[in-house]
Order: C-alpha cells, then sequence, then structure tokens
C-alpha cells in the first residue's frame, strides 16, 4: 500500500465525517477525556442506543473521575445493573481510583500511559489519547477491522495473533495528520457502525467506495476472517428466592471471579438437591416451595438455565447474606435476571 493511498484514506473518511458522521451523541458534545472513556468502556459489547441512558445517568451520578473514584464499588455495580459485562464496571472504577492516585485526577495523554490503566487495553487507549488530545494513534474496534480489512481486502485470520497485528500496522498507515486525529478516529467507528455494516453494507453511501477491494469483488460480507469461533457452554444453577414475613429478601454477594463477581444474587446451587439441604438447614419446608418458571439467560460464551423456587423462610441462611428490604434491595447492583425476577415478587 502507497503513503499516498493511505493518506488519501484518511482524508475521505474526515471529509466524509464532517459531512454525514454522527454529531450528536451525548459523549460527542466536548473531548473531555473522562466522558471518552466512560463512553467507549460502555460502548464495548453494547449498542449505542443502550448505552446514551447509562452514559447520562452515569454523569448525573458520577460528573467526574473523582466522583467515581471516591464512591463505593456497590453504587457503580448498581448504576451499571443491567448493562452487563460487570467486569467492565469494575476496572471502571479501578482504573478511576488509579487515575486519581496516580495522575492527579487527569487522564494521561498518551496511548501508552492509557494502556497502564485498569480496563484499556489497545483500542480503548487510542480512542481516548486520539479523540480527546490528537495523538496519532490508530483504533481497531470490531466496526474498524470490518472497514478495514473490506477496504484493504485484508484477507488473514484474525484468529491468529501475527495477522491481526499486520492490521494493526496497517490501520497506523492509514491515520492522517494529528489535526485531523479526532476527526478521523470517530470517522472510521461511524463508518462501521452506519454504513459498513456486517449484514447489508450500504456500499453507495460509502466515500471509500472507489477504493475498496471487497466491494470490486463483490464480497463485502467476505471480510473479516476469523476462523476460531467462541466454544459456547451451559449451566444450570438452582436460586433460592427466600423471602421473610416481613417482605424481605434474602440476598448474597456474589463472589470474585466468578458469574456475577461483585453483583448481589439468590443463593445458587448447583442441583435442586443442595438447595433443598441448605433450605431444610434454614428450618424451611420443601412442602411449601413454590417452582418457578425456569429462565435462560445468555452471555457472551455460555447459557445460564436458572431455576427459581420460592420459599417463604425466617432464619438467616448463612453468614455471609442478609435480609434486604424489596425497594433496597433492587438499588443495588443486581444481575438483570435477578431484578426481573425481584420486580414480580
Amino acid at each position: 500500500m502507497s503513503d499516498q493511498w493511505g493518506e488519501n484514506l484518511g482524508e475521505k473518511v474526515v471529509a466524509w465525517q464532517r459531512t454525514h458522521g454522527r454529531h450528536d451523541l451525548p459523549w460527542q458534545r466536548n473531548r473531555d477525556a473522562y466522558h471518552v472513556w466512560l463512553s467507549e468502556i460502555m460502548l464495548q459489547q453494547t449498542q449505542v442506543v443502550t448505552v446514551i441512558t447509562y452514559f447520562e445517568r452515569f454523569l448525573q451520578r458520577f460528573p467526574h473521575v473523582q466522583s467515581l473514584a471516591e464512591a463505593p464499588l456497590d453504587d457503580v455495580l448498581a448504576l451499571w445493573s443491567g448493562l452487563g459485562y460487570y467486569s467492565r464496571a469494575r476496572n471502571l472504577h479501578a482504573c478511576a481510583q488509579q487515575v486519581v492516585a496516580r495522575f492527579g485526577g487527569q487522564f494521561p495523554r498518551t496511548e501508552e500511559e492509557l494502556k497502564t490503566l485498569p480496563g484499556i487495553g489497545p483500542s480503548t487507549a487510542a480512542a481516548i489519547a486520539s479523540i480527546c488530545f490528537s495523538q496519532r494513534a490508530a483504533i481497531l474496534d470490531g466496526n474498524v477491522k470490518r472497514v478495514l480489512t473490506r477496504v484493504l481486502g485484508f484477507a488473514g485470520d484474525l484468529a491468529l495473533s501475527a495477522q491481526e497485528k499486520q492490521l494493526w500496522a496497517l490501520a497506523r498507515d492509514v491515520l492522517p495528520p494529528a489535526a485531523d486525529m479526532p476527526t478521523y478516529t470517530q470517522g472510521v467507528m461511524d463508518l462501521g457502525a452506519t454504513v459498513c455494516t456486517t449484514r447489508q453494507p450500504q456500499c453507495e453511501a460509502c466515500p471509500l467506495r472507489a477504493d475498496c477491494v471487497a466491494h470490486a469483488q463483490g464480497t463485502p460480507q467476505a471480510y473479516p476472517v476469523k476462523t476460531r469461533k467462541l466454544k459456547r457452554s451451559a449451566e444450570s444453577h438452582w436460586l433460592l428466592c427466600a423471602v421473610n414475613a416481613q417482605g424481605e429478601v434474602w440476598l448474597n454477594q456474589r463472589p470474585t471471579p466468578g458469574v456475577w463477581a461483585g453483583l448481589y444474587c439468590f443463593e445458587m446451587f448447583g442441583s435442586m438437591a443442595e438447595l433443598e439441604v441448605l433450605l431444610s438447614q434454614a428450618g424451611g419446608s420443601t412442602q411449601d416451595m413454590q417452582v418457578l418458571e425456569p429462565i435462560k439467560h445468555v452471555l457472551t460464551h455460555k447459557d445460564l438455565h436458572l431455576h427459581p423456587v420460592l420459599v417463604s423462610l425466617q432464619k438467616p441462611l448463612n453468614p455471609t447474606g442478609r435480609w434486604i428490604a424489596l425497594p433496597k434491595a433492587l438499588a443495588l447492583g443486581l444481575p438483570a435476571p435477578i431484578k426481573t425476577l425481584l420486580q414480580n415478587l
């Protein structure tokens, strides 16, 4: 690829972004690193339409990185509840604390320093450095991989680290001058999100159509190439949904690491037999159990088959959990299916 061709690609993306790109997203109102970082973390594995509400809610509760760093982790998880991928929230909190402790509450300006912070990988670091500080840093999230592999006709298998490194190098080759980096970075992300989509790409609206190898081949959906597929698994869990005479529910904070680490949940068991043993020890009766409709909850790498069992109980179940009034319980950090169950009690 010639240097001139790479420069032209960058220029075309910049020109397209200024006229056709997205300019009304809440994190685009300024180039504040806290806002950009927060949006980048939330947008990992999550659609823009979902993120907008959470982003605005977070800024109301935590208007700057200092307030986020000082907040209890439980408060952060509670506000994140329903967004999924909760390790992002734990890393978000840890990152804010390090920004305050190590950098005086100001995000570092360089890609390399940003990558030393929890939860900030190469692409997120590049997004912050380029959008906020006009650094010539290349992002390579899912949208950008799709744009670049199609335009370049890059058929390397991205399941192989050597091929991904090669694509990173090509992504750096097409960067425009530093002054245009904020516009280019936003533009190439927007192009992948709104035009060069996974299915039914709108090639007629793409500023790179004339240069695009995949378009010339008529095979845009053949890119990017990634042969290794994520292996899915399934787990079954029985949930003891205990309620006392005061209308309080018994919840326990999930251990770290593990599924729903740090979130509040009903007691979970690997079988109905295990549930019945604990229930008996707590003075409950299996005759009073009400087996609720099973729930299938889909995670990235596994399916959870949840079997809720509703019981009335007065005694504590163990030393680690506690009885919590339902309104307070609903304000905690809860996995989505647990929140739904509580709302329906």
